[in-house]
């Protein structure tokens, strides 16, 4: 059966036994090419996707998936959810409303370029860095793309489907300058693999990488730290499910009972917009088929929202925001989709430190407490120009001291999927601790 034919026969089995269901099937294609030693090293390509289901019983909710599209399998999953349901102690389970969504194609003809265009796409990539003479060892030069179908059901009325995608170009690679070794890599994103220039990614890895070699230890004490977008990213990505519902229902979220009030500078705006024209995970809808829209978490310093799914909302007194997020093989939870902190009128470099790499991010930060303690790698800024790098300094402090010492933000935004997926701008924070030597 196709994902489509799945759904729809899981529907008319769990009418004819008298459950609500919800059905999520999602299908993925990803292609990937690495260049290295002026060869084409290795070529990936794989296909996966199966359906999973919510059932809902007597006001008890329970999950079963499988990968595979037979009738049989499509019976047992259908059986394996109602069991799961029955043995649940909680009740109060539902299924929301829903609606025809319709089709939708984001993606058009934007990774439909021949395979032997992508494949120069990563040799040349490879060959624009190998030309300066201090990378000393390229590890990795790769194109990539990823395709992803999504289709959704339920016997509340919900159905629709919609097909995204975007293409990357990375570079990993060691350069050595004298006795300075910095080891670096390059992201690019785009959601149509022509808005990606080998060339240009090759001399912005040697940029950005080659402007750290020679660094020196940076002084401890208090600088204004000017993140760049990479950098700013990563950092938000460690807290950002302080405006998940979820962690607020489970008292995870030190911004539970602060909506309406001034939680960060003015210069600070977050939001959530799956349906951004540059956005690389938009959606026509979310993992339950409420639509989604444009969501302030932060307005102007001020905590707008939450990040809701329907079992949020309805506990919270709330409306769904659309962020209801699962996989076939998941539970209901909630996300992001497009995380974008707003442009301002501009950063305007003087004397501080400049943030261009932050490490173990994940591993060095409390998103409950908001204490942060970070190696970082960057350059020392005087008299508003890069006076030289710097290495062997930790950043540290509390997040939520941060974005109250929010200075200005940059006008451009600057997208990724590496942390999160979402764009930044430059952000220019006041008084931060840096430990060094």
């Amino acid at each position: 059966m196709t994902l489509q034919e799945a759904k729809t026969y899981l529907l008319e089995r769990a009418r004819e036994r008298g459950v609500e269901l919800e059905a999520l099937a999602t299908g993925s294609r990803e292609l990937s090419l690495q260049a290295r030693e002026r060869t084409l090293e290795e070529i990936t390509a794989a296909e996966r996707g199966g359906i999973g289901v919510r059932v809902v019983k007597d006001g008890k909710t329970g999950y079963a998936y499988s990968e595979e599209l037979s009738p049989e399998a499509l019976d047992w999953v259908l059986a394996e959810a109602i069991e799961n349901a029955e043995l649940q102690s909680e009740t109060g389970g539902f299924l929301p409303e829903g609606r025809p969504l319709g089709k939708s194609d984001l993606l058009g003809e934007g990774l439909s370029a021949p395979v032997e265009e992508k494949k120069r796409m990563a040799l040349e990539l490879e060959e624009g860095v190998l030309r300066d003479p201090r990378v000393q060892q390229v590890g990795a030069a790769i194109y990539s793309e990823r395709e992803f179908q999504t289709e959704l059901a339920s016997t509340r009325g919900a159905e629709g489907g919609y097909r995204s995608g975007y293409a990357y170009q990375m570079v990993s690679a060691v350069m050595a300058e004298g006795e300075s070794l910095k080891q670096g890599y390059e992201l690019k994103v785009a959601r149509e693999l022509f808005a990606l220039d080998p060339a240009s990614t090759a001399q912005e890895f040697l940029h950005r990488t080659g402007r750290l070699l020679g660094a020196r230890d940076l002084k401890s004490g208090r600088y204004t730290a000017y993140f760049e977008p990479s950098a700013f990213l990563a950092l938000l990505s460690a807290f950002i499910d302080l405006w998940s519902a979820k962690q607020v229902l489970e008292g995870k979220s030190r911004l539970a009972g602060r909506l309406g009030q001034k939680i960060a500078s003015e210069a600070f705006t977050l939001y959530d917009d799956p349906n951004h024209p540059e956005g690389l995970m938009n959606a026509p809808f979310d993992a339950e088929g409420t639509p989604t829209r444009k969501v302030y978490l932060v307005r102007e310093g001020v905590l707008e929202s939450f990040m809701h799914n329907s079992v949020t909302a309805r506990k919270l007194n709330a409306e769904s925001t659309g962020h209801a997020q699962r996989s076939y093989k998941g539970v209901l939870d909630v996300g992001p989709r497009n995380l974008i902190v707003a442009p301002g009128e501009g950063v305007t470099l003087q004397d501080g430190v400049l943030i261009t790499d932050l490490m173990g991010v994940h591993a060095g930060a409390n998103s409950i407490s908001g204490d942060f303690s970070l190696q970082a790698l960057g350059l020392k800024i005087e008299g508003g120009e890069a006076a030289y790098p710097v290495e062997n300094f930790t950043l540290s402090g509390n997040f939520f001291e941060l974005l109250e010492r929010i200075v200005a933000t940059g006008r451009e935004l600057e997208w990724s999927v590496m942390f999160l997926a979402g764009a930044s701008p430059t952000v220019e924070v006041a008084e931060v601790a840096f430990a060094g030597a």
